[in-house]
Protein backbone atom coordinates (compact mmCIF):
# COMPACT_ATOMS: atom_id res chain seq x y z
CA UNK A 1 0.00 0.00 0.00
CA UNK A 2 1.54 3.55 -0.63
CA UNK A 3 1.82 5.84 1.53
CA UNK A 4 0.47 8.25 -0.45
CA UNK A 5 -3.71 8.80 -0.56
CA UNK A 6 -5.77 8.38 -4.29
CA UNK A 7 -8.48 10.55 -5.14
CA UNK A 8 -10.42 10.73 -7.96
CA UNK A 9 -11.22 14.27 -10.13
CA UNK A 10 -14.36 12.44 -11.31
CA UNK A 11 -15.50 12.75 -8.37
CA UNK A 12 -14.82 16.76 -8.07
CA UNK A 13 -16.01 17.30 -11.83
CA UNK A 14 -19.21 14.95 -11.35
CA UNK A 15 -22.73 16.17 -10.79
CA UNK A 16 -23.61 14.70 -7.53
CA UNK A 17 -22.84 16.70 -4.36
CA UNK A 18 -21.64 13.77 -2.28
CA UNK A 19 -19.11 12.79 -4.43
CA UNK A 20 -17.72 16.15 -4.85
CA UNK A 21 -18.10 17.25 -1.04
CA UNK A 22 -16.23 13.37 -0.83
CA UNK A 23 -13.19 14.67 -3.04
CA UNK A 24 -12.83 18.17 -0.61
CA UNK A 25 -12.55 16.56 1.82
CA UNK A 26 -9.82 13.38 1.19
CA UNK A 27 -7.98 16.10 -0.72
CA UNK A 28 -7.78 18.71 1.73
CA UNK A 29 -7.30 15.94 4.41
CA UNK A 30 -4.43 14.82 2.30
CA UNK A 31 -2.76 18.11 1.89
CA UNK A 32 -2.94 19.09 5.65
CA UNK A 33 -1.17 15.80 6.43
CA UNK A 34 1.29 14.70 4.30
CA UNK A 35 0.85 17.35 1.04
CA UNK A 36 0.66 14.65 -1.46
CA UNK A 37 -2.00 12.88 -3.40
CA UNK A 38 -1.88 10.62 -6.18
CA UNK A 39 -4.48 11.68 -8.82
CA UNK A 40 -6.53 9.16 -11.12
CA UNK A 41 -9.64 10.89 -13.58
CA UNK A 42 -7.76 13.46 -14.96
CA UNK A 43 -7.73 15.33 -18.29
CA UNK A 44 -4.64 13.19 -19.80
CA UNK A 45 -5.52 10.76 -22.55
CA UNK A 46 -3.47 7.30 -22.58
CA UNK A 47 -2.50 8.22 -25.63
CA UNK A 48 -1.25 11.99 -24.99
CA UNK A 49 1.15 10.37 -22.28
CA UNK A 50 2.79 7.86 -25.05
CA UNK A 51 3.05 10.70 -27.51
CA UNK A 52 4.79 13.00 -25.06
CA UNK A 53 6.86 10.21 -23.87
CA UNK A 54 8.08 9.32 -27.21
CA UNK A 55 8.88 12.89 -28.17
CA UNK A 56 10.73 13.81 -25.19
CA UNK A 57 12.80 10.46 -25.37
CA UNK A 58 13.62 11.16 -29.05
CA UNK A 59 14.59 14.87 -27.80
CA UNK A 60 17.32 13.21 -25.16
CA UNK A 61 18.81 10.99 -27.65
CA UNK A 62 19.63 13.91 -29.68
CA UNK A 63 23.37 14.44 -29.80
CA UNK A 64 24.78 16.71 -26.95
CA UNK A 65 25.84 18.95 -29.12
CA UNK A 66 22.28 19.81 -31.02
CA UNK A 67 20.84 20.17 -27.74
CA UNK A 68 23.51 22.25 -26.73
CA UNK A 69 22.07 24.59 -29.27
CA UNK A 70 18.93 24.60 -27.15
CA UNK A 71 20.34 26.09 -23.92
CA UNK A 72 19.38 29.82 -24.38
CA UNK A 73 21.33 31.80 -22.08
CA UNK A 74 19.94 34.43 -19.86
CA UNK A 75 16.55 33.32 -19.03
CA UNK A 76 17.51 31.02 -16.21
CA UNK A 77 16.28 28.00 -17.89
CA UNK A 78 12.54 29.21 -18.29
CA UNK A 79 12.33 27.78 -21.73
CA UNK A 80 14.26 25.22 -23.84
CA UNK A 81 16.95 23.09 -22.66
CA UNK A 82 18.94 23.00 -18.96
CA UNK A 83 21.96 20.83 -19.37
CA UNK A 84 22.83 17.86 -16.99
CA UNK A 85 23.71 19.21 -13.42
CA UNK A 86 23.02 22.84 -13.78
CA UNK A 87 20.02 23.01 -11.30
CA UNK A 88 21.10 21.87 -7.74
CA UNK A 89 18.48 22.02 -4.30
CA UNK A 90 18.51 25.09 -2.57
CA UNK A 91 21.65 25.00 -0.14
CA UNK A 92 23.55 22.33 -2.26
CA UNK A 93 26.21 22.35 -4.45
CA UNK A 94 26.31 19.59 -6.07
CA UNK A 95 24.18 19.33 -9.04
CA UNK A 96 21.19 17.33 -9.32
CA UNK A 97 21.97 14.02 -11.77
CA UNK A 98 19.25 15.04 -14.78
CA UNK A 99 18.72 17.22 -17.87
CA UNK A 100 15.71 18.48 -18.75
CA UNK A 101 13.32 20.72 -21.10
CA UNK A 102 10.82 23.57 -20.21
CA UNK A 103 7.35 24.15 -22.13
CA UNK A 104 5.79 27.25 -20.66
CA UNK A 105 2.72 29.13 -21.01
CA UNK A 106 1.02 29.76 -23.85
CA UNK A 107 -0.65 33.26 -23.58
CA UNK A 108 -3.84 34.36 -24.41
CA UNK A 109 -5.51 37.87 -24.98
CA UNK A 110 -2.43 39.70 -22.94
CA UNK A 111 0.04 41.72 -24.93
CA UNK A 112 1.93 42.07 -21.44
CA UNK A 113 2.42 39.12 -20.30
CA UNK A 114 3.34 37.92 -23.62
CA UNK A 115 5.89 39.98 -23.65
CA UNK A 116 7.35 39.43 -20.45
CA UNK A 117 7.44 35.87 -20.61
CA UNK A 118 10.64 34.18 -23.03
CA UNK A 119 8.74 32.70 -26.15
CA UNK A 120 8.76 28.79 -26.31
CA UNK A 121 11.76 27.20 -28.06
CA UNK A 122 10.68 25.41 -31.07
CA UNK A 123 12.45 21.87 -31.76
CA UNK A 124 13.08 21.81 -35.56
CA UNK A 125 14.35 17.92 -36.00
CA UNK A 126 11.47 16.52 -33.92
CA UNK A 127 8.36 17.82 -35.91
CA UNK A 128 5.85 17.03 -33.84
CA UNK A 129 7.73 17.56 -30.32
CA UNK A 130 5.90 20.69 -29.96
CA UNK A 131 2.42 20.59 -30.41
CA UNK A 132 2.64 17.55 -28.12
CA UNK A 133 3.91 19.14 -25.51
CA UNK A 134 1.38 22.24 -25.90
CA UNK A 135 -1.37 19.60 -25.59
CA UNK A 136 -0.50 18.15 -22.45
CA UNK A 137 0.46 21.67 -21.18
CA UNK A 138 -3.21 22.43 -21.09
CA UNK A 139 -4.64 19.77 -20.01
CA UNK A 140 -2.27 19.19 -16.67
CA UNK A 141 -3.57 23.04 -16.75
CA UNK A 142 -7.14 22.39 -16.66
CA UNK A 143 -6.73 19.52 -14.27
CA UNK A 144 -4.70 22.15 -12.26
CA UNK A 145 -7.74 24.23 -12.25
CA UNK A 146 -9.96 21.87 -10.61
CA UNK A 147 -7.50 20.62 -8.17
CA UNK A 148 -7.18 24.39 -7.29
CA UNK A 149 -11.18 24.82 -7.22
CA UNK A 150 -11.26 21.68 -4.85
CA UNK A 151 -9.15 23.52 -2.57
CA UNK A 152 -10.40 26.96 -2.52
CA UNK A 153 -13.84 25.43 -1.24
CA UNK A 154 -11.32 23.26 1.70
CA UNK A 155 -10.46 26.90 2.63
CA UNK A 156 -13.85 28.57 2.83
CA UNK A 157 -12.95 30.43 0.29
CA UNK A 158 -14.72 31.16 -3.13
CA UNK A 159 -14.75 28.40 -5.35
CA UNK A 160 -12.82 30.35 -8.38
CA UNK A 161 -10.92 31.91 -5.85
CA UNK A 162 -7.58 31.18 -8.39
CA UNK A 163 -8.98 30.75 -11.35
CA UNK A 164 -8.00 34.71 -12.34
CA UNK A 165 -4.57 34.28 -10.66
CA UNK A 166 -3.62 31.19 -12.70
CA UNK A 167 -5.08 32.20 -16.19
CA UNK A 168 -1.98 33.00 -18.25
CA UNK A 169 0.21 32.19 -15.17
CA UNK A 170 4.07 31.46 -15.19
CA UNK A 171 3.33 27.45 -15.17
CA UNK A 172 6.15 25.17 -16.34
CA UNK A 173 6.04 21.72 -18.18
CA UNK A 174 9.54 20.29 -17.16
CA UNK A 175 10.04 16.85 -19.34
CA UNK A 176 13.23 15.45 -17.19
CA UNK A 177 15.67 12.91 -18.22
CA UNK A 178 17.78 11.29 -15.31
CA UNK A 179 20.41 9.46 -17.29
CA UNK A 180 22.12 6.35 -16.61
CA UNK A 181 24.66 6.45 -13.85
CA UNK A 182 28.23 5.88 -14.84
CA UNK A 183 30.18 6.03 -11.78
CA UNK A 184 29.85 6.59 -8.16
CA UNK A 185 28.14 9.78 -7.43
CA UNK A 186 29.48 12.17 -4.72
CA UNK A 187 27.33 13.68 -2.90
CA UNK A 188 24.67 13.94 -5.83
CA UNK A 189 21.36 11.98 -6.32
CA UNK A 190 19.02 12.54 -9.17
CA UNK A 191 16.73 15.13 -7.35
CA UNK A 192 18.11 16.27 -3.81
CA UNK A 193 15.37 17.16 -0.77
CA UNK A 194 13.38 19.84 -2.04
CA UNK A 195 10.33 21.39 -2.02
CA UNK A 196 8.50 23.24 -4.81
CA UNK A 197 8.53 26.80 -5.62
CA UNK A 198 5.18 26.99 -7.11
CA UNK A 199 1.19 26.57 -5.99
CA UNK A 200 0.94 22.83 -6.59
CA UNK A 201 2.48 20.26 -8.48
CA UNK A 202 1.07 17.50 -11.17
CA UNK A 203 4.01 14.96 -11.52
CA UNK A 204 3.74 12.52 -14.59
CA UNK A 205 5.97 9.62 -14.34
CA UNK A 206 6.10 8.89 -10.89
CA UNK A 207 5.23 4.82 -11.46
CA UNK A 208 8.37 3.14 -9.96
CA UNK A 209 10.22 4.08 -6.98
CA UNK A 210 12.44 7.08 -6.92
CA UNK A 211 10.74 9.50 -5.33
CA UNK A 212 10.34 9.96 -1.90
CA UNK A 213 8.24 11.68 0.45
CA UNK A 214 9.30 13.31 4.22
CA UNK A 215 6.12 12.56 6.21
CA UNK A 216 5.46 14.65 9.56
CA UNK A 217 7.98 11.94 11.52
CA UNK A 218 10.42 12.89 9.61
CA UNK A 219 10.94 9.54 7.83
CA UNK A 220 11.54 9.29 4.13
CA UNK A 221 8.23 7.38 2.29
CA UNK A 222 8.05 6.00 -1.35
CA UNK A 223 5.55 7.74 -3.18
CA UNK A 224 4.54 5.78 -6.11
CA UNK A 225 1.54 6.09 -8.52
CA UNK A 226 -0.52 3.67 -10.46
CA UNK A 227 -0.05 4.36 -14.11
CA UNK A 228 -3.43 6.04 -14.65
CA UNK A 229 -2.17 8.09 -11.95
CA UNK A 230 -0.41 12.16 -11.54
CA UNK A 231 0.99 12.59 -8.34
CA UNK A 232 0.05 16.00 -6.78
CA UNK A 233 1.79 18.27 -4.42
CA UNK A 234 1.54 21.16 -2.46
CA UNK A 235 4.16 23.84 -2.96
CA UNK A 236 5.94 26.57 -0.99
CA UNK A 237 3.42 29.31 -2.90
CA UNK A 238 0.33 27.49 -1.33
CA UNK A 239 2.00 26.78 1.82
CA UNK A 240 2.50 30.66 2.48
CA UNK A 241 -1.12 31.65 1.03
CA UNK A 242 -2.69 29.23 3.61
CA UNK A 243 -0.32 29.69 6.73
CA UNK A 244 1.36 26.44 6.17
CA UNK A 245 -2.35 24.67 6.93
CA UNK A 246 -1.24 22.80 3.43
CA UNK A 247 2.02 21.87 3.59
CA UNK A 248 4.74 21.88 1.17
CA UNK A 249 6.29 18.44 1.78
CA UNK A 250 9.98 17.84 1.39
CA UNK A 251 10.92 15.27 -1.50
CA UNK A 252 13.47 13.64 -3.29
CA UNK A 253 14.67 11.38 -6.43
CA UNK A 254 16.97 8.94 -4.94
CA UNK A 255 19.67 7.04 -7.05
CA UNK A 256 18.73 3.51 -7.92
CA UNK A 257 20.15 0.42 -6.73
CA UNK A 258 23.03 -0.22 -8.23
CA UNK A 259 21.99 -3.15 -10.62
CA UNK A 260 19.71 -0.49 -12.13
CA UNK A 261 22.33 2.62 -12.57
CA UNK A 262 22.34 1.43 -16.46
CA UNK A 263 18.95 2.55 -16.62
CA UNK A 264 17.23 6.12 -17.71
CA UNK A 265 14.28 7.21 -15.71
CA UNK A 266 11.56 10.19 -17.13
CA UNK A 267 9.93 11.93 -14.95
CA UNK A 268 6.98 14.97 -16.00
CA UNK A 269 5.93 17.44 -13.57
CA UNK A 270 3.95 20.54 -14.19
CA UNK A 271 4.61 23.62 -11.64
CA UNK A 272 1.51 25.62 -11.11
CA UNK A 273 2.81 28.74 -10.55
CA UNK A 274 0.33 31.75 -10.89
CA UNK A 275 0.48 35.59 -12.67
CA UNK A 276 3.95 37.44 -10.58
CA UNK A 277 1.03 39.91 -9.17
CA UNK A 278 -0.83 37.21 -7.13
CA UNK A 279 -0.23 38.22 -3.32
CA UNK A 280 0.81 35.64 -1.00
CA UNK A 281 -0.29 37.23 1.94
CA UNK A 282 -1.60 34.75 4.22
CA UNK A 283 -5.44 34.24 4.06
CA UNK A 284 -6.75 35.63 7.15
CA UNK A 285 -8.91 33.08 7.16
CA UNK A 286 -5.97 30.53 8.23
CA UNK A 287 -4.55 32.96 10.91
CA UNK A 288 -5.74 32.99 14.71
CA UNK A 289 -4.21 32.65 18.28
CA UNK A 290 -3.37 29.32 17.89
CA UNK A 291 -2.07 29.55 14.24
CA UNK A 292 0.16 32.65 14.12
CA UNK A 293 1.58 34.26 11.09
CA UNK A 294 4.60 32.53 10.04
CA UNK A 295 5.09 34.66 6.32
CA UNK A 296 5.70 37.95 5.32
CA UNK A 297 3.76 39.56 3.00
CA UNK A 298 5.20 38.86 -0.43
CA UNK A 299 4.00 38.56 -4.75
CA UNK A 300 4.48 35.54 -6.28
CA UNK A 301 6.99 36.92 -8.72
CA UNK A 302 9.30 38.13 -5.87
CA UNK A 303 8.84 34.87 -4.43
CA UNK A 304 9.98 33.25 -7.49
CA UNK A 305 12.70 35.50 -8.35
CA UNK A 306 14.35 34.95 -5.06
CA UNK A 307 13.83 30.98 -5.11
CA UNK A 308 15.75 31.06 -8.69
CA UNK A 309 18.49 33.04 -7.47
CA UNK A 310 18.83 30.33 -4.53
CA UNK A 311 18.78 27.70 -7.11
CA UNK A 312 22.01 28.80 -8.77
CA UNK A 313 19.46 29.32 -11.61
CA UNK A 314 19.65 33.10 -12.15
CA UNK A 315 22.12 35.63 -10.73
CA UNK A 316 21.35 38.06 -7.54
Amino acid sequence: MSAIPSVDLQDFVSDNAERKEKFIKEIGSAFENIGFVALSGHFLSDDLVKNLYDEIKKFFDLPQELKDTYEIEGIGGQRGYTSFGKEHAKGKKEGDLKEFWHFGQYVQDDAKLEAEYPDNVQVKELPTFNAVGKETYQMLEKTAKYVLRALAIHLDLEETYFDDYIKNGNSILRPIHYPPITSEPKNAVRAAAHGDINLITLLMGAHGRGLQVKNHEGEWVDAIARPDQLMINVGDMLSRLTNNKLKSTIHQVVNPPKELWGTSRYSIPFFMHPVGDMPLNCLENCVDDAHPKQFEDITAGEFLHERLIELGLIKA
